[in-house]
């Protein structure tokens, strides 16, 4: 399917996948090797992921590893705004999503650092609560919402749904929500990993085709996820060739952005499945 999505005034055309790369400004995220904290460390990560293929770069502050401690708005903040400000002077051409729950800081992004594309991996869920049961509560004021469409950039929308037929449920009653507040491009994340067993992860994937019934763009983070190594009896440091073998899958099954850690592994997996489909 063709899809198109506003960055800074020009379409971006997903008919042909797009690589999202990780870029973690957090001390405790779940991959150790996608941690990077340092002036040097942020500038090389985002220098390596335009240069392995990846024409987008994720950028957060907030782990969201099952047992992982807090943080304060206010050091998520202060670590967006040096990691966003090094990105933006290494790769100024580059699509930047920041990954954030809290308006406050989705709003700060957009506004000192123009950032592209906000990611709120809690599904709209100011609380933080990502995944399960809580984190499909609050329907009511939704302040991300209006952050995102008052900026008009796209907004990823991860649902903490456990199957296909409720995702499509709760996306339809959200995009109904964004669409009031005038948003008008929304990507699809099935939050892989979030609030779901490793059973819900497989079936999800083994269907994702019929999530394309939304009629918007998919994003798909499997990247070295317990579903992953867990299921291999293995660790993330060990996942890249499990990361590989189920992109292809989400591929043919009408993935339209990959989030990544291996940027040149994803990047080279679109290519021969693009040849593939074509």
């Amino acid at each position: 399917m063709q899809y198109l999505i506003n960055i800074r005034g020009k379409l971006v055309d997903l008919r042909k996948p797009r690589v999202m790369g990780i870029l973690n400004a957090t001390p405790d995220s779940f991959y150790e090797g996608s941690r990077v904290q340092t002036e040097r460390e942020i500038a090389a990560r985002a220098n390596e992921i335009v240069a392995e293929g990846g024409e987008m770069i994720d950028v957060g502050a907030y782990s969201t590893r099952p047992g992982a401690a807090p943080v304060s708005e206010a050091e998520e903040t202060a670590r967006l705004r040096q990691a966003l400000a090094i990105v933006r002077r290494e790769q100024p051409e580059a699509i930047v999503s920041v990954d954030t729950f809290r308006p406050a800081v989705a709003s700060m992004a957009i506004e000192e650092f123009g950032a592209d594309i906000i990611n709120d991996v809690s599904g709209g869920n100011a609380q933080g609560a990502f995944g399960g049961e809580e984190a499909s509560l609050g329907d009511g004021d939704n302040e991300m919402f209006r952050v995102v469409a008052r900026a008009h950039i796209p907004y990823i929308y991860m649902s903490s749904a456990k199957d296909i037929e409720t995702m499509l449920l709760d996306f339809a009653r959200k995009r109904q929500q964004l669409h009031a507040l005038g948003q008008k491009d929304i990507i699809l994340d099935p939050g892989f990993g979030f609030g779901k067993s490793l059973d819900d992860n497989y079936r999800i994937l083994a269907s994702l085709q019929e999530l394309q019934a939304a009629g918007h763009p998919l994003l798909v983070g499997l990247s070295r996820k317990s579903m992953i190594w867990r299921l291999l009896g293995s660790t993330p440091d060990d996942a890249l060739n499990g990361t590989t073998a189920l992109h292809a899958v989400a591929l043919m099954k009408g993935a339209s952005i990959l989030r990544v850690h291996d940027v040149r592994a994803a990047a080279d997996t679109i290519t021969l499945c693009e040849r593939l489909k074509n």
